[in-house]
């Protein structure tokens, strides 16, 4: 009972932390009021940074059509792949033995040192629950997968990243002005985390590729 209730905790968080961010309707409007104030992009002088380009490929649509995505398949892709970095980085801070992390343990979890193996453990040791993992994130990514097809040609009704599934209220409790902020800290953090996921990849792939592992661990 205690494994179980500590699951469906974790689970809960897990959910509401990754839909209390979640961009709603009601935040259109205000996006656009503070457009002038804060953009997401401060720190390359207010304007998005993409030196290939990638963010105009659809102005290639009239030549090559449907065949490069247009910015709603982009966007729901940033914002889709940055919370599973998120949470996935977190998972390996949280529990990682070494200097990495903080070495934390769920208790009834299996334990592994080495997080590339900690999920192939997890899923031998507790079939029941990673099998209820599977499924949630099946949920998920059907939600958007079943939009993909639109968003591909901007033609979705569908707000990127909005799964419209916020069964705690969460974004009723803030101001429009404080979801567009949260909007633009999810893309920020997202972007660190998938950048951070990254080097960890790198750095079992190639050793000493990520001179800051070295120090960490």
């Amino acid at each position: 009972m205690t494994k179980l209730s500590i699951a469906l905790t974790t689970a809960a968080a897990l959910v509401s932390s990754a839909n209390a961010f979640a961009p709603s309707n009601s935040a259109r409007s205000s996006t656009t009021s503070l457009s002038k104030s804060v953009t997401g992009f401060e720190e390359v002088g207010g304007k998005p940074w993409d030196p290939l380009s990638l963010g105009k490929l659809e102005d290639a649509n009239d030549t090559f059509p449907n065949m490069f995505p247009k910015s709603q398949y982009l966007q729901e892709s940033e914002i889709k792949h940055g919370r599973m970095s998120m949470l996935a980085w977190t998972g390996v801070w949280a529990t990682h033995v070494g200097g990495l992390g903080l070495g934390m343990h769920i208790p009834g979890m299996p334990v592994e040192s080495d997080w590339t193996k900690a999920l192939g453990v997890f899923a031998a040791e507790q079939p029941a629950l990673f099998g209820a993992i599977l499924l949630f994130i099946s949920i998920a990514e059907g939600e958007s997968v079943g939009h993909s097809g639109d968003n591909w040609r901007n033609m979705s009704t569908k707000e990127p990243g909005n799964l419209g599934f916020d069964w705690m209220g969460l974004t009723k409790k803030l101001s429009e002005e404080q979801v567009a902020r949260y909007k633009i800290a999810e893309l920020k953090n997202g972007r660190a985390a998938m950048i951070a996921m990254a080097s960890l990849f790198a750095m079992e792939a190639i050793p000493g590729s990520v001179p800051i592992m070295n120090v960490l661990n």
